[in-house]
């Protein structure tokens, strides 16, 4: 017998190694190129898409249920999801500014580079189309968020090596960076058993 609790940890594992948004399907590979360059931005970042991706998948998962039977969802979920992702944005900028004057110039960055991502849409699309339950939603939504750091954390730790003097300098930036991550990718999906 299937808990809730096995529902989330099943859907949020699957997020964070089987369905990696980064390195199975390259969603907002930019973000975290960017991201991986600072320790501050990483942290910032990642927190901020863990939270998008929770809530998101949470106001999805109820959208999916209560309007799914409709003849137009098919055909208007992107601006469904679009419109979720930015009441999120702006209740989390309006939360900030009432609750955290201190701070709301600091999270302001973060929020921006965190929602407006393809990764936060990458997930609820994929989520919507596994279906499940409102704590596998959650999971995914979570389990993107992790997987997405986790994905931040690798190219972080690997920064210094990539740009080092031992990778040929027509190599280093973006070409090595690139290769790096699909020799990742590559080594998962061979983890996952896809061919």
């Amino acid at each position: 017998m299937e808990t809730i609790f096995s529902r989330f940890l099943a859907a949020a594992l699957l997020g964070i190694f089987i369905e990696n948004a980064a390195f199975e399907r390259a969603l907002g590979v930019n973000i975290l190129l960017y991201a991986a360059r600072k320790r501050e931005n990483l942290i910032g970042i990642f927190v901020g898409v863990v939270y998008v991706t929770t809530i998101s998948s949470a106001l999805t998962c109820l959208t999916d249920r209560y309007f799914s039977d409709w003849e137009y969802y098919n055909i208007l979920i992107p601006f469904i999801y679009i419109f979720i992702v930015s009441v999120v944005y702006i209740l989390t900028l309006m939360l900030v500014w009432r609750f955290f004057p201190n701070i709301q110039k600091k999270v302001k960055k973060y929020v921006h580079l965190s929602v407006f991502n393809c990764a936060v849409l990458g997930a609820l699309f994929i989520q919507s189309r596994i279906g499940g339950t409102f704590a596998s939603y959650i999971g995914y939504g979570l389990g993107t968020g992790l997987g997405f750091l986790l994905a931040g954390y690798l190219l972080y730790a690997a920064e210094d090596r990539l740009n080092s003097e031992n990778v040929p300098e027509s190599f280093r930036g973006m070409p090595i960076t690139m290769i790096y991550i699909g020799v990742i990718s590559l080594a998962l999906s061979a983890f996952w058993g896809k061919h």
